[in-house]
């Protein structure tokens, strides 16, 4: 099932309408572009409106652009009145690698605010207007991550930009663990799944501008040429999950042996991610953070 998936298995998708967030660029553009030519209406939910306005105009099709700063829960709690109507599929893709720590505007630490923070706000508040699935896209990074609840926005502890990517990632694993988890305790129509897109060589890695770091970019891109998924391949995991008769809750990755390049498969998750007792605090803290809750 892996190796002969391809976007025609999307079929026609003309009247459903799907918001992806960070859809201006990466991944995020990838499958915006793979399902406004599938025919669904896509909401592109973005930082930049003018950037996203140009996108839109480029990828054609029927779409919309509105704004949200996932750093900014302003803008979380505004973006559901921006929005008309029901959606079909929530696409939380956004995702960022902070090149030094800061913060954002309420307080968290930015890669963990970004990442999973506004993505939990977002989808609480949006939830009651979605009517069938909700994607998270996490990371292979959360098998190298650990969480420490006494120092979540690593105030005390020393910051180092991937490995604040990583436990963002184990955090928006453990949150598709809960989520999933409540969905099926209330009986709810909605589905929810998470996914890993390889390895993709894209904006999101291009941490740094210092000469050291852009010379080490430079040799990234340059391996990325060989052993990276492209941008349509990346976002191949998040379209499976529209597409395949998956079970509820399932961790979509890539086949192939270092999970860097390849299609999409099922795929395992390291056994942190497995663990609902840390699920079920890392809930609780989140909705503690951002001021909201899941309605069911």
């Amino acid at each position: 099932m892996a190796t002969n998936w391809s976007p025609n298995r999307l079929g026609n998708l003309s009247g459903k309408r799907i918001v992806v967030t960070g859809a201006t660029n990466g991944v995020g553009l990838a499958t915006a572009r793979t399902l406004s030519r599938a025919g669904a209406h896509v909401i592109l939910a973005v930082r930049n409106l003018d950037l996203g306005a140009q996108r839109a105009a480029e990828m054609g099709g029927d779409t919309s652009v509105v704004k949200l700063d996932l750093a900014d829960l302003s803008s979380v709690r505004a973006f559901p009145d921006l929005l008309e109507g029901d959606v079909d599929i929530l696409i939380n893709n956004a995702g960022l690698v902070a090149q030094n720590r800061r913060e954002t505007v309420d307080g968290f630490e930015i890669t963990l605010g970004t990442n999973f923070l506004g993505p939990f706000a977002l989808t609480n508040l949006l939830f009651e207007r979605v009517r069938s699935k909700i994607i998270n896209v996490g990371s292979d990074a959360h098998r190298s991550a650990t969480i420490d609840f006494d120092d979540p926005h690593l105030r005390s502890k020393k910051w180092k930009a991937f490995p604040a990517y990583g436990r963002s990632k184990l955090a928006v694993m453990l949150w598709g663990l809960e989520l999933d988890r409540r969905l099926r305790a209330a009986g709810s129509p909605i589905t929810s799944f998470l996914t890993h897109p390889g390895w993709v060589a894209s904006n999101l890695s291009n941490v740094s501008d210092k000469p050291v770091m852009a010379a080490f970019h430079s040799v990234v891109r340059a391996a990325a040429g060989v052993l990276a998924n492209d941008l349509d391949a990346g976002a191949a995991p998040t379209l499976y999950c529209i597409t395949e008769p998956i079970p509820p809750g399932s961790y979509v990755g890539i086949d192939s042996r270092y999970r860097l390049k390849g299609a999409p498969t099922l795929s395992g998750r390291a056994g942190a991610a497995c663990d609902y007792v840390d699920a079920r605090m890392l809930w609780e803290f989140a909705e503690k953070e951002t001021g909201t809750r899941l309605p069911v």
